[in-house]
């Protein structure tokens, strides 16, 4: 029988072969500090390079690590989804495979879920370090996204996050979905907390987002969640005249 895991660190990643070793050799350490029962799955987004060869033989290096490796490029949304069905843990926490995200501050995040002070832990990156595109890109989505979407989420393009896995395996699924993940698992009912979290700047390779697949596919998704969001069905009982809340009426 398999052990016990709590939490699953998926990291999608796409041509990120120069940035998953020293990601893994920062990333065991912090988790192994950290205290509960943890697995690593990798999940390799169709890329090109040795990324695949270099997540497999650290699978085969460490019983607690695991790959996954789709057939062709399926996007962000769907490597996720794919790494939280094979992964074991009750909690599902995610990581760029770009090396962006400090793994120290799963620290940060994951006394919100022990604690019980909230179902998810969502990142917040201060002092970022990314391009003017995308900073920008990033201010107008999230922006327009709290405007139209009636909610508020500070960061939404943050990566680093903890998250119940079966609440993000409910969820409705399409490409984009990594977006507006705390929108979606809070229409569960998902309580959320937002931390402030490091970014540091991407030592190897090169990003994979620009305006075209940030921006205008961002706000194109956002409208899709709006319609979700407006046509989601939510209904309560009401209990028969003269009975007793939380009882059965008379007969």
């Amino acid at each position: 029988m398999s052990p016990t895991v709590d939490l699953s660190i998926v990291i999608p990643f796409l041509d990120e072969a120069p940035n998953l070793r020293p990601l893994h050799a920062e990333l065991v350490p912090v988790l192994d500090a950290l205290g509960p029962q943890w697995e690593l799955v990798y999940v390799d987004d169709g890329s090109t390079d040795d990324g695949p060869a270099i997540a497999a033989a650290l699978a085969a290096a460490d019983p607690r690590v695991r790959s996954v490796s789709l057939t062709r490029n399926y996007g962000q949304s769907t490597a996720l989804i794919a790494g939280a069905e094979a992964a074991r843990g009750r909690w599902i926490a995610t990581l760029d495979g770009d090396g962006q995200n400090d793994p120290a501050d799963l620290a940060v995040l994951w006394p919100v879920i022990e604690s019980g002070e909230a179902e998810m832990a969502n990142g917040v990156r201060v002092r970022r370090v990314d391009s003017w595109v995308r900073r920008v890109s990033s201010r107008i989505v999230n922006a327009t996204r709290n405007r139209l979407s009636g909610d508020t989420v500070t960061d939404v393009g943050c990566s680093l996050r903890i998250f119940p896995r079966q609440a993000f395996l409910s969820a409705v699924r399409f490409e984009g979905m990594h977006r507006f993940l705390p929108t979606l698992l809070r229409m569960q009912g998902v309580t959320i907390v937002e931390r402030e979290v490091s970014h540091r700047p991407r030592q190897a390779g090169e990003s994979k987002y620009g305006i075209n697949n940030r921006l205008w596919r961002g706000l194109a998704d956002l409208l899709m969640l709006r319609r979700l969001r407006r046509h989601s069905i939510d209904y309560q009982i009401r209990e028969p005249s003269g009975a007793t809340p939380g009882k059965e009426a008379p007969k």
